[in-house]
């Protein structure tokens, strides 16, 4: 695409007694708000994209470190999922982190984002995730005949949550669930690249992050389609090329390392929920068939 090689050429610039470009340069640049206009699906404009992405600037300094090739990188993707990153709707996350030595934007979906990406597969007829209390009425079994109930305590307090859960209805009629305890919660944050950030939706949106989680491990056993698939893997991607006439064909450069994650404060009392009141993990690791 000859306008993306000219932005990636401007990227490029050092020298010649002129500064090489910043994030800020970039979102005003015509040719940048031309590609990602044509990136965008309908009903959505690049003008409203640069607005969202100078207000994440103004919100998240640390944005304006990394270099502006992952941030126009990680600006494309979501433009071209059709999703408005770091906004209130929680649909995505434009994340500054230290990847291969240096500061990069990681793309990162929300719980909202996730769910819209399923919808489009058109075989999905409801799909939702919920929490569940120690003072619920809850009980679920995988096998050859899956069933979950949940009632959720009514009389005030419902206690410490024990437990995150998806569930997908298809068209013809058949269901998938995921249940996911605490500390598996817990266990998929610290796989998170992204979760010892300051700016990591985790540490704001804790609940939305659990309920993506579950919800990412229910997709696993849905029927969607492979573009779906494909939209669905740009969670937590990194990339440094825009030359591509699609940004999603383009490799991931995330450097995936085990990362040591602080205690989000007052979390605590979740991490006493280890068993709950159902301590076989086998049941809770399961997979769910489709019915």
């Amino acid at each position: 695409m000859a306008t993306a090689e000219k932005v990636k050429n401007q990227l490029a610039k050092k020298g010649n007694g002129k500064k090489s470009i910043t994030i800020m340069d970039l979102l005003n640049d015509p040719k940048m708000k031309s590609q990602i206009q044509r990136a965008l699906p309908n009903g959505m404009s690049a003008e409203r994209i640069a607005r969202i992405a100078l207000t994440a600037l103004r919100m998240n300094p640390q944005l304006q470190e990394c270099s502006p090739q992952s941030f126009a990188a990680a600006l494309m993707t979501s433009a071209q999922l059709g999703l408005e990153p770091n906004t209130p709707l929680g649909h995505a996350w434009l994340i500054p982190r230290k990847n291969h030595g240096k500061m990069e934007v990681q793309f990162e979906l929300g719980y909202k984002g996730m769910l819209d990406l399923v919808r489009r597969s058109g075989m999905i007829t409801a799909i939702f995730a919920e929490e569940v209390r120690e003072k619920d009425e809850f009980e679920f079994e995988y096998g050859t005949n899956p069933y979950l109930k949940h009632k959720p305590y009514l009389g005030g307090d419902r206690g410490k949550v024990l437990f995150y859960y998806a569930v997908a209805t298809f068209k013809d009629g058949g269901y998938a669930f995921k249940v996911m305890s605490i500390p598996e919660i817990e266990e998929a944050r610290k796989l998170s690249q992204s979760a010892n950030s300051p700016y990591s939706p985790w540490n704001r949106f804790y609940d939305e992050m659990a309920k993506k989680t579950v919800l990412k491990r229910l997709c696993k056993y849905l029927p969607l389609s492979i573009e779906v698939q494909r939209n669905l893997a740009q969670d937590e991607t990194i990339r440094t090329q825009i030359e591509a006439d699609d940004i999603l064909d383009l490799p991931n450069e995330n450097e995936f390392e085990v990362v040591e994650v602080e205690e989000i404060p007052g979390e605590e009392e979740k991490e006493e929920a280890k068993e709950g009141p159902f301590p076989n993990k086998a049941l809770r690791e399961s997979p769910t068939p489709l019915t």
